[in-house]
C-alpha cells in the first residue's frame, strides 16, 4: 500500500492538526478493525520497514554503521521495534482514521487485484536494497520509453497519488532536521549552523532531492507491478486518486514519517552512549 522512502511533512504538531481536522467529523475507527486494516492493507508491513530506514542514520553523521559492530544492530533491533512502533501507529490512528475512510480503503485492498497489490508490496517493502531493485526497475522505465508505452503514466499517476500533496520531500527533511538537531542535542554532533539556517540549506536542495525521489519511485514501481497488466495498473491509479482514499493516504503518511522521525530521534539519544562527539 504504502512504498517506502528510505532514509516528515510539517513538524508532527501540525501533522496532528490535519489529522483531527481531517477525523472530526467522523467517529475513529475501533482498534480491532484497525489491525485488521493495517493487516489488509500491508500497512502493518511498511511499519516494520522502517527499520531499514536505519542504515542511512550513521551516515547522515559522517559515520558507518560498521564503525559500532554488534552494537549498531542492538541498537536497530531495540529503537525500531515492531511492536512498538504498531502500537504508536494504532494509538494515533484510533484517534483520527474514521469508520468510514477505514472502510473504503479496506474494500479495495480486500479484493483481489487489492491483495495481489499488497502482496508485492510487502515483498519489496521487506527486500534490502542491494541495488538490483533500482537497476532492474531503470531498465524496464527505460525500455518503456523507448516504445513510448502508457504505461509509464499509469506509474507517475501511481506514485502521485501515493505521495498526497506531494509530501516526501519535506518529510524526508523533516526527518534528517530532527534527527540532526536531535544528535546535537545529545552531544553525538557539533553543529555549525543554527536550526533556521539548516532548514535554509535543506529548502536550496529541496528540488534536486524532488527529483531524485520521483525518479526512484518510478523505477521502483515499474519493478514492484511489472506483472499486472495496465488495466489492473490504471484500476489501482483510479482508485488512489478518489478524495476518500487520498484522505487515508494523508493519515497513513502523516503516521509512517512521524514515526520514522521518533525513532530516529531515539537512535541520536543511543548513540550518545556509543559514539564520541565530532564536528558536522
Amino acid at each position: 500500500m504504502f512504498r517506502q522512502n528510505r532514509l516528515i511533512a510539517a513538524p508532527f504538531v501540525m501533522a496532528m492538526m490535519l489529522l483531527v481536522a481531517l477525523a472530526v467529523p467522523l467517529r475513529a475507527a475501533e482498534r480491532g478493525a484497525l489491525e485488521r486494516f493495517l493487516e489488509v492493507t500491508g500497512f502493518d508491513v511498511a511499519l516494520e520497514s522502517i527499520r531499514l530506514s536505519a542504515d542511512s542514520a550513521p551516515e547522515m553523521l559522517g559515520l558507518q554503521s560498521e564503525d559500532f559492530g554488534s552494537e549498531w544492530s542492538r541498537l536497530v533491533r531495540d529503537v525500531f521495534d515492531t511492536e512498538l512502533m504498531h502500537g504508536m501507529a494504532m494509538d494515533i490512528l484510533s484517534e483520527t482514521l474514521s469508520d468510514d475512510l477505514l472502510d473504503h480503503a479496506a474494500d479495495f485492498y480486500a479484493s483481489d487485484l487489492g491483495q495481489r497489490l499488497v502482496a508485492v508490496e510487502n515483498k519489496a517493502h521487506m527486500a534490502e536494497d542491494d541495488g538490483l531493485k533500482a537497476e532492474s526497475g531503470a531498465a524496464i522505465v527505460a525500455g518503456l520509453e523507448h516504445i513510448g508505452s502508457p504505461r509509464l503514466e499509469t506509474l507517475r499517476r501511481l506514485n502521485v497519488a501515493s505521495d498526497v500533496e506531494e509530501i516526501s520531500v519535506r518529510a524526508i527533511q523533516e526527518v534528517q532536521i530532527r534527527f540532526l538537531l536531535a544528535a546535537a542535542g545529545a552531544g553525538v554532533i557539533e553543529l555549525q549552523m543554527e536550526e533556521p539556517d539548516l532548514r535554509e540549506a535543506m529548502r536550496a536542495q529541496a528540488d534536486e532531492l524532488g527529483a531524485q525521489i520521483a525518479a526512484n519511485a518510478l523505477a521502483n514501481a515499474a519493478y514492484t507491478y511489472q506483472s499486472f497488466s495496465d488495466d489492473d495498473l490504471l484500476a489501482y491509479a483510479e482508485a488512489l486518486e478518489h478524495p476518500e482514499m487520498q484522505q487515508v493516504y494523508t493519515l497513513m503518511n502523516a503516521v509512517q514519517y512521524e514515526i520514522m522521525a521518533n525513532r530516529f530521534e531515539a537512535v541520536a539519544t543511543r548513540l550518545a552512549a556509543m559514539q564520541p562527539s565530532q564536528d558536522l
